[in-house]
């Protein structure tokens, strides 16, 4: 991530609109003009499920387990009160063209896969929970060219050997970038385990694409520590207001928030370098002014 001659390269920020956007396409787009004009991140993500193919029967007529969460009468009926059809995701993905940001999806089911797919996103992101769906992996990595991002939450070490085996037999290792995650919202500090960041990229090395860090805990001092530790891409789940109705706004970041993370992000981006010189220019009025010198 350093290098000897200058500074880092800054990473590159992904707000994670998620379904923090409540069913609502309006706001949707609002909150990708405020991520990328106001808190200036590269990428705005939303997901994609389809919850007659994602959860079995019983699962669909389960009520939801946080009734106050809900936006329907069973967990099957909240899921598609907050999906969007592919057509609104075009919508979306123009809106954020026009707001100078990237768009992109997690998907999550191998029906919601190849839809994205059909609009070439620059990258698709396969969530923690859906990272063992061997015939979605293996549909993206045969039929999909763009970047494949995917996160290792909850995911065993056994379980991330058989991921990263799977995306080198299909020769796609060098597109796939690994998020260090710990899913829970929201995390305790104890459990955001930065170290996996290091660990990722001294297992993998240059094989990878990249290594990301899919931060769900509170305050934004643990992205930037992630990216020092070698963090490529950075990316915080994002709401207008904590306290809106649904699950992941408690782990958001609200627009001023993101702000002073991508603001941070890229301050140290520039700081992380050595010094070009013993004595940096900028030092020289203040040596000649204070630097005690031995007797000649």
């Amino acid at each position: 991530m350093t290098t000897t001659d200058g500074p880092a390269t800054a990473p590159y920020v992904i707000a994670e609109v998620g379904c923090n956007h409540a069913g609502d396409l309006s706001l949707a787009k609002r909150m990708i003009s405020v991520a990328g004009q106001f808190c200036e991140v590269d990428a705005v993500k939303f997901q994609k499920r389809d919850p007659r193919a994602l959860l079995t029967p019983e699962q669909y007529r389960a009520p939801h387990p946080n009734a106050m969460h809900a936006f329907g009468a069973s967990y099957g009926e909240h899921r598609e009160f907050l999906e969007f059809d592919i057509a609104q995701h075009a919508e979306l993905r123009e809106h954020a063209e026009n707001a100078g940001v990237t768009y992109s999806t997690s998907v999550w089911d191998l029906p919601s896969a190849r839809a994205v797919a059909e609009l070439d996103p620059e990258f698709i992101k396969i969530p923690s929970a859906t990272n063992l769906n061997t015939g979605l992996l293996e549909f993206l990595c045969g039929d999909y060219r763009g970047t494949i991002h995917l996160s290792l939450g909850m995911t065993s070490r056994a379980e991330e050997d058989a991921i990263v085996e799977l995306f080198r037999r299909a020769g796609r290792l060098g597109d796939l970038v690994l998020y260090a995650c710990t899913s829970g919202y929201p995390v305790p500090f104890e459990d955001v385990c930065l170290l996996e960041v290091e660990r990722l990229r001294t297992t993998y090395g240059d094989e990878l694409r990249g290594v990301g860090f899919s931060g769900h805990h509170l305050g934004i001092a643990a992205d930037v520590a992630a990216f020092a530790l070698g963090a490529r891409y950075v990316e915080r789940h994002f709401t207008l207001d904590r306290t809106s109705k649904g699950t992941d706004h408690a782990a958001s970041l609200e627009p001023d928030g993101l702000r002073r993370l991508t603001r941070d992000l890229r301050n140290v981006a520039k700081a992380l370098s050595h010094k070009p010189a013993d004595v940096l220019p900028i030092e020289q009025v203040q040596r000649r002014k204070l630097k005690w010198q031995p007797c000649r």
